[in-house]
């Protein structure tokens, strides 16, 4: 057997209900919603009770996901599953740090809450979103964006999705390009425009944050989503530049595979990451944990073929 690696949820990825069936099955995972009651009143509720609408603001939506990935992660670990190498989209790389012992559960948490509260700000300041685009290559997509004001490709995703961050009026433009160019534009559920120029006044604010933590050498390679390579000794400088650059995804899963990986677990809730990363190779296999019986049915799976 290859390497194992744990990748964790990104924002969008959100549902309500979220986490609650961890808690039932695993008390590691029950002890990170703990953690973050402690910290931030509330959040475990607002995982297991919270609204579609409650749960898509960006101050909600960054602590309660990074709650329900790390408990799943917790939850793998706890059954004798452990990874080789690790990754988050977005606010998923926040929980794959606390999950490799670079940073403690309790400051990463307090940093996605501050990172959660600058990314609002930011995003209010603006009126922006983001759309997948869907059925062109990367280049096509970058060729498209050009020439229009305040659009920019910040996701590369998979084979055929980009993901692109604009305001609000000028990506009206870029999805009449997108259909003439025979794509298709879909809209996320995400309340700004993230991993963008937009978001410099967030970045600046986290680089302050991030000058209060100390951190230490990772359990295992943690890829990051600036660079597509493994931390070394830069987690402040790229976690502050990770808010206002293009998360190269895709090229983090060819950069995995190319290292060792053959199975994948995605820890969080949905499956945006598995269907991604099923798209990019066909030769690994791709799993997710969200809740007991799929909890199961990955540790079953991974450890019988140990």
């Amino acid at each position: 057997m290859g390497k194992v690696a744990f990748v964790f949820s990104g924002q969008g990825a959100q549902a309500p209900g979220m986490g609650r069936a961890l808690c039932d099955c695993s008390p590691a995972a029950r002890s990170v919603f703990e953690m973050a009651d402690r910290i931030r009143p509330g959040t475990s509720d607002q995982c297991f009770n919270g609204t579609t609408e409650a749960l898509a603001v960006t101050e909600n939506t960054q602590p309660c996901l990074f709650c329900v990935d790390l408990a799943a992660a917790a939850a793998l670990r706890e059954a004798g599953i452990k990874p080789d190498m690790l990754a988050g989209f977005s606010l998923g790389e926040l929980a794959a740090l606390a999950f490799s012992g670079a940073v403690t559960d309790e400051a990463a948490f307090r940093l996605v809450i501050r990172r959660a509260a600058l990314m609002q700000k930011a995003s209010e300041s603006v009126a922006a979103a983001m759309v997948a685009v869907l059925k062109l290559d990367d280049d096509t997509v970058i060729r498209l964006c050009q020439g229009l004001k305040d659009v920019y490709p910040v996701n590369f995703n998979s084979p055929g999705q980009v993901v692109v961050a604009g305001e609000t009026g000028a990506l009206e433009s870029l999805k009449e390009r997108v259909k003439e160019a025979g794509g298709k534009a879909m809209p996320l559920k995400v309340g700004g425009g993230f991993h963008s120029p937009f978001m410099a006044p967030a970045a600046d604010g986290f680089a302050l944050e991030l000058d209060t933590v100390t951190f230490t050498p990772p359990s295992a390679p943690l890829y990051s989503n600036v660079t597509a390579m493994p931390y070394e000794d830069d987690f402040k400088q790229l976690l502050a530049q990770q808010i206002k650059s293009p998360v190269l995804w895709r090229k983090i899963v060819e950069n995995m595979i190319e290292n060792g990986a053959d199975t994948f677990i995605e820890c969080g809730p949905g499956k945006v990451l598995s269907g991604l990363i099923a798209r990019i190779s066909e030769k690994v296999r791709v799993f997710n944990v969200e809740d007991g019986e799929s909890l199961q049915k990955t540790v079953t799976e991974v450890a019988g073929h140990a």
